[in-house]
């Protein structure tokens, strides 16, 4: 059993931490703006938008150290909907992980919506979670909690495959934001 805290109590840090639930492990769930709670789990999965990621590190870095943390964020221009605001070279993980250098910082779960987590499938396939790091033993834990809670994982290579991973979250987020393709859909992965 693993123990997981989840920052961010909305539709995404529910169902991970129900994925979480279902496979046997333990969810502290902390609302975003809880900094007198500690951090407990060996797993942190950073569930906010990308523009609260920075608070999330003042307040909580030292907590961070020496744990396994899981950025799922699109750092998307929200107010035009038309580009990833981190420079083409990088990612928001990238950021995430040179601020936290004590931690084994991985991408997973942005290229699903919280619909297709929480049901087990993207229309007739099952939902598979992404994981890009360079840590391979946080991706194998990763991994492990992600198929204990019934659904597919998949080693998307080095933190540096963060940048693809939120391209196309992008690509999601906007085919869905302009009703190309519902928030319960998605892309699915056939192998």
């Amino acid at each position: 059993m693993t123990n997981l805290s989840i920052i961010g109590t909305g539709n995404m840090g529910q169902a991970i931490a129900a994925i979480a639930d279902k496979g046997g492990h333990s969810v502290q769930l902390l609302g975003s703006g809880d900094t007198a709670t500690q951090v407990t789990g060996d797993v942190v999965v950073l569930a906010v938008p990308y523009g609260a990621v920075d608070d999330v590190i003042a307040q909580r870095g030292e907590q961070l150290a020496d744990r396994i943390v899981v950025d799922i964020t699109n750092p998307l221009n929200f107010e035009t909907f038309d580009s990833l605001v981190v420079t083409s070279d990088s990612s928001a993980t990238a950021e995430i992980a040179a601020a936290l250098p004590q931690s084994r910082v991985l991408k997973a779960f942005n290229t699903t919506f919280a619909a297709t987590l929480g049901a087990g499938v993207v229309g007739p396939l099952p939902t598979t979670v992404l994981i890009a790091g360079d840590d391979t033993d946080a991706k194998s834990t990763l991994s492990d909690i992600v198929t204990a809670g019934g659904l597919k994982a998949i080693d998307a290579g080095a933190l540096n495959r963060a940048r693809e991973l939120e391209a196309l979250g992008f690509l999601q987020l906007t085919l869905a934001a302009t009703e190309k393709v519902s928030w319960s859909g998605g892309f699915g992965v056939a192998a």
